[in-house]
């Protein structure tokens, strides 16, 4: 559920969290929020996590995700340099095992 920042970090009189009114004419552009539902599992990994880094939940997440969409990208890339290097040698089963590792690689089994 998306719940944007600007309206929960204001009271009903219009003032932000510190009480300050904000400066008429001007827009903070702050980033959209997300509220997440973790399986109690996981949910106990990010905290064990969290004390671990000395962070707070929220941040851990963060990072935790920030992790996994590099490690993803990563994955990517080698595969890709892999395939490229490969391709140079047109062995039929050289071909058949990079299908596999492409299956692998994009359906992460």
């Amino acid at each position: 559920m998306k719940m944007p920042q600007s309206d929960a970090n204001r009271d009903k009189r219009g003032r932000d969290a510190g009480g300050r009114k904000p400066k008429t004419g001007r827009r903070i552009n702050l980033a959209p929020r997300y509220s997440v539902g973790l399986p109690a599992g996981v949910a106990r990994e990010v905290e064990r996590y969290a004390k671990v880094v000395d962070t707070s939940m929220s941040k851990a997440i963060t990072a935790l995700v920030r992790i996994g969409l590099e490690s993803q990208e990563n994955r990517k890339r080698e595969f890709f340099k892999r395939l490229k290097t490969n391709l140079a040698s047109d062995d039929p089963k050289q071909e058949d095992r990079l299908v596999d590792d492409f299956r692998a690689l994009i359906l992460g089994r």
